[in-house]
């Protein structure tokens, strides 16, 4: 502690002046948006000067507010190389949160081509629902699965997915038209974003369709999908896997009514520098999926 101000004062500073918003510092700190403005009091008291500007839910730092805001940008940009060169991290270390269901049927199964086209970046991945926190010592990148609720964020579409029924290969004998689908149990996965419902509205079905199954992932819908349950509603990226190993047939891929929407974005931090770890990984799943570099 220094005249009163702690490095926390100064941390939640930096994050709000560079987020515009409590809010947006809050979200990266895990704090909530009344701890960030408390803490900005604290050390415009213990400094005796305004660093903010206030308009409705927006902060714009003052005159003293960017003057402090320029030494502290240097000064964490300096502390977390001094760490990275410590620990070894900032040529080597990729943080990676993903969507759980994208993570294990789409990306672990291709992840042997990024490391041995990278073999000298080390790669943590952690899956699961909740939005990755991008504060310094948490994750690099997140591949969010529904819209983007998190500020300050740079959002790629990871392009265009195709959602039509998929089923084990002896049920989709019994499927000649969409119409039949009235005769067999329905899975449905609670995540997902198109459901059976849309998929029915945009094939003009009006009969009622049996759905006594619910899972709330997509591997596990597929899972049993392909155990013979019952017929998913899903992805056709996500089902890639089981479909070559003819353990998912989709009767209806080339239907003209099967849903098409974009339900997978790669989220990274607007404010922080990007790392070579994570240029790589973008450039190469971008790549992987056939679209363009952003």
């Amino acid at each position: 502690m220094i005249g009163g101000v702690t490095l926390s004062m100064l941390r939640t500073f930096e994050a709000a002046a560079r987020h515009g918003s409590f809010r947006g510092a809050a979200d990266e700190l895990g704090l909530s948006p009344s701890a960030i403005s408390h803490s900005v009091r604290q050390l415009e008291d213990a400094l005796r000067v305004r660093l903010f500007e206030r308009t409705g839910r927006r902060v714009h730092p003052t005159l003293e507010g960017l003057a402090l805001l320029a030494r502290l940008t240097s000064a964490f940009a300096e502390i977390r190389e001094g760490l990275e060169d410590v620990g070894q991290r900032g040529a080597t270390l990729l943080r990676l949160h993903s969507a759980p269901s994208f993570a294990a049927l789409w990306l672990v199964p291709r992840l042997k081509e990024f490391t041995t086209r990278h073999p000298g970046i080390e790669l943590r991945l952690a899956a699961d629902t909740h939005y990755a926190r991008f504060a310094p010592d948490d994750f690099d990148i997140d591949i969010v699965y529904g819209p983007i609720r998190t500020e300050a964020v740079v959002s790629i579409p990871l392009g265009e997915e195709v959602v039509t029924p998929l089923c084990a290969p002896e049920l989709a004998e019994r499927l000649r038209n969409p119409e039949d689908l009235a005769h067999l149990p329905l899975i449905q996965s609670d995540q997902k974003q198109v459901r059976w419902d849309d998929w029915q509205h945009a094939n003009g079905l009006t009969a009622p369709l049996r759905r006594p199954l619910r899972f709330d992932r997509s591997f596990l819908a597929l899972s049993a999908a392909a155990g013979g349950l019952g017929v998913a509603l899903d992805s056709l990226r996500l089902a890639e896997a089981d479909l070559a190993a003819g353990r998912l047939v989709a009767p209806f891929a080339g239907s003209p009514a099967n849903i098409r929407y974009t339900g997978h974005h790669l989220v990274l931090p607007r404010a922080r520098p990007m790392r070579s770890p994570v240029r790589a990984f973008v450039t190469w799943i971008l790549g992987a999926l056939g679209l363009p570099e952003a």
